[in-house]
């Protein structure tokens, strides 16, 4: 497979040297001036007025655009991204063994499932587990395999009560963590959290999000499910709605016979679609095996611009710096300079996660600059 950052174009110099009239040039970059750009006095008063316990912060559609957002590449791509999940199955249904294959694969950069998967430190609370049993479970599904990024716990606070200062200071000693997995969110639910109200629930995924999100990691939190059957089996949930709804979005893992080995893995989140996974688990391993996808998994729609830039991002030339309007002319589209820095702004995530360039956009009084540059992981 072509390697996305190896395509090479001609070396265009920045400057008259382009095919492009210096008049053109000069009309077109009048609009790389932002009339946004706030002077001193401007932003001192906008300051003061967002000190006013009476204001209210919005952003424009205009400005939405013409910001740059960071990127939240997913650990499983099309699968598992950053953000608050839960994990749900009935008890000794083998979600521990997935919880255990799911953080050995990302913790060693393991494709799961021939799914692409992003290495990072993972932290694995098995609050109902001994160590005896992880050692166990750790060596039947991956024999004596070395690895330093995976950590396990089989004891942690609650909420309110040393949880949120463990996590805390976990991710400060470990940078690079990626996934925290909660095995199960009952063990961790502050004392007198057994209040089943919508607005309890919602209260106490907030504020595991909350951490999530701060610290750019996902969360995955293993719960139950409750008896009663539902047409959404999502409603099955134990407890109220105010648990998904705080979310990010949840994992259903449901078998027709409990004997069985056959399990179905369903999917619903905010960041990816709705999906379902025909799982087998395998009795040498006892690791849960994907045979089919019922619906293929979402891919973004191809974006020419980013083949275009990648392939001006040659090997060798690291790095671009210009206006809008020299890049437009050194990849030859047909585009308003300030719709090509809005493009660029919404497609910053997947510039860099497909095709390893980091955009950065700045601007001045006087013009909009772009910064293109290759990573160099």
């Amino acid at each position: 497979m072509t390697n996305k950052k190896e395509m090479t174009a001609p070396n265009v110099s920045v400057g008259a040297d382009t095919e492009q009239s210096s008049q053109n040039l000069i009309d077109n970059s009048l609009t790389d001036f932002d009339p946004n750009f706030k002077g001193g006095d401007e932003m001192q008063r906008e300051i003061l007025r967002m000190m006013d316990p009476s204001y209210l912060k919005t952003v424009s559609m205009s400005e939405l655009l013409d910001n740059v957002y960071q990127s939240k590449p997913p650990l499983v791509d099309g699968l598992l991204y950053r953000g608050t999940y839960l994990f749900v199955g009935a008890p000794k249904l083998g979600k521990s063994f997935l919880m255990t294959q799911l953080a050995y694969h990302i913790s060693t950069g393991t494709p799961l499932w021939n799914y692409p998967v992003r290495k990072g430190t993972v932290l694995y609370l098995a609050l109902e587990d001994d160590y005896r049993r992880l050692q166990e479970r750790s060596y039947w599904m991956f024999g004596t395999a070395e690895n330093e990024s995976l950590f396990f716990s089989v004891s942690a606070g609650q909420l309110g009560s040393g949880l949120d200062e463990q996590l805390t200071n976990f991710l400060q000693e470990h940078p690079d963590t990626s996934l925290i997995i909660i095995d199960t969110l009952q063990k961790v639910r502050e004392i007198g959290g057994d209040n089943y109200s919508y607005a309890n629930d919602y209260q106490i995924i907030t504020r595991l999000k909350t951490l999530a999100d701060n610290y750019s990691i996902c969360l995955l939190l293993v719960h139950h499910t409750r008896k009663q059957q539902s047409d959404d089996k999502f409603d099955m949930i134990s407890g109220t709605n105010g648990l998904l709804g705080a979310a990010d979005g949840a994992f259903l893992l449901t078998k027709e016979k409990r004997t069985g080995n056959a399990a179905c893995l369903d999917v619903s989140g905010r960041d990816q679609p709705d999906q379902r996974l025909h799982l087998f688990r395998n009795e040498e391993t006892l690791a849960w095996e994907l045979e089919r996808v019922e619906k293929e998994l979402w891919k973004s729609p191809p974006e020419p611009l980013l083949e275009q830039i990648s392939a001006f991002l040659s090997l060798d030339r690291k790095e671009w710096v210009g206006t809008p309007t020299e890049l437009a002319a050194h990849l030859g589209v047909d585009m308003k300079p300030n719709a090509l820095t809005r493009r660029l702004n919404v497609n910053a995530g997947r510039l860099l996660n497909e095709y390893g360039i980091r955009y950065e956009s700045s601007r001045s009084r006087s013009e909009r600059t772009v910064k293109l540059t290759a990573d160099q992981a």
